[in-house]
């Protein structure tokens, strides 16, 4: 490996550039990529051979390989399949053998460019920054994706999960719990008279107890555990692998950290909120909508004995 290609990947405003590694056996040709494009602005690597060019990539993140295809031991083409699998990285195949080798199974074994040597050097930089720039795009439209996929989940005020996304992850593990014969508990909350607060000092003041709880609910869980806002003031949290007497535990722990967060200062003095929970554990066989509506009614009783408290149905 040339040791002085190892140069830093950021540009002169500490912007990230794209990482290049050049992979061909041929050390003069190599050199001549290398130093064009980093004269090009990106930074750039070069291995030898394609055992070489794995070693680098299970070390260093690289956005592009360009590779020539015949090689001693591992090819081009080989050495591509093998980094399409692995690595989110493009590959440009290079050859001086464009009658023994095509662009389709160049694009086949997963290439994005298929170039003939001799080689000329601007034409290089132009592809690779075609490349590269359909890279960005795509990266871009994923990120979209994503994004858009969040909010048809997430609860715009708490940025919880949504009802909708409850009852479809619900019953995604109720099924992992059948299948491993696992426990499963749900807490059902309520904000104690969040009407009447509500009513009294306007719906933005409510609206900051919401997203105050939601935070709270976060703080509390395990990565395995799940939140969602139910439906106005009603939060809900799945706890996978959890017996009621666990989940029993989470409660109380967000019941004691609410009124904290959630204490606010009115013309009239302070207001301290509380919270009233009930407490599940999943049956076998219980029905999805049945295993919801003993968590409500175990809600519902504690708020009728004064609130600010949790029960377990």
């Amino acid at each position: 490996m040339d040791v002085n290609s190892d140069i830093d990947a950021k540009g002169q405003n500490g912007q990230n550039r794209a990482r290049i590694l050049v992979v061909d056996d041929d050390e003069g040709i190599r050199e001549s990529m290398r130093q064009a494009i980093r004269h090009a602005g990106y930074a750039c690597w070069a291995a030898a051979s394609g055992e070489e060019a794995l070693r680098f990539l299970e070390e260093k993140h690289v956005d592009l390989v360009i590779s020539d295809i015949r090689m001693p031991g591992l090819d081009g083409f080989e050495l591509t399949e093998i980094v399409k699998k692995k690595y989110d990285t493009d590959v440009i195949i290079i050859t001086g053998y464009g009658k023994d080798f095509q662009y389709e199974e160049a694009i086949e074994k997963g290439a994005s460019e298929f170039i003939l040597k001799p080689i000329r050097l601007q034409e290089l930089v132009v592809r690779l920054n075609r490349v590269l720039r359909e890279r960005a795009l795509i990266a871009q439209r994923r990120q979209m994706e994503k994004r858009l996929r969040e909010l048809t989940i997430t609860d715009d005020l708490t940025k919880l999960y949504n009802m909708r996304h409850f009852y479809t992850q619900l019953q995604f593990e109720i099924d992992r719990a059948l299948r491993y014969k696992s426990s499963l508990s749900l807490l059902l909350m309520d904000v104690d008279r969040f009407k009447q607060y509500n009513d009294t000092y306007g719906h933005l003041e409510g609206d900051q107890i919401l997203i105050k709880l939601g935070e709270v609910i976060r703080e509390c869980l395990r990565k395995s555990d799940t939140a969602y806002r139910y439906g106005g003031d009603e939060f809900i949290v799945v706890l996978p692998e959890t017996r009621a007497n666990e989940a029993g535990k989470v409660a109380e722990r967000i019941r004691a950290l609410f009124p904290a967060a959630c204490s606010y200062r009115v013309p009239d003095g302070s207001i301290n909120t509380t919270l009233s929970a009930g407490i599940v554990e999943y049956h076998p066989g219980e029905d999805l909508s049945e295993f919801v509506k003993r968590a409500d009614q175990a809600m519902y009783k504690a708020k009728k004995q004064g609130g600010n408290r949790s029960l377990l149905a």
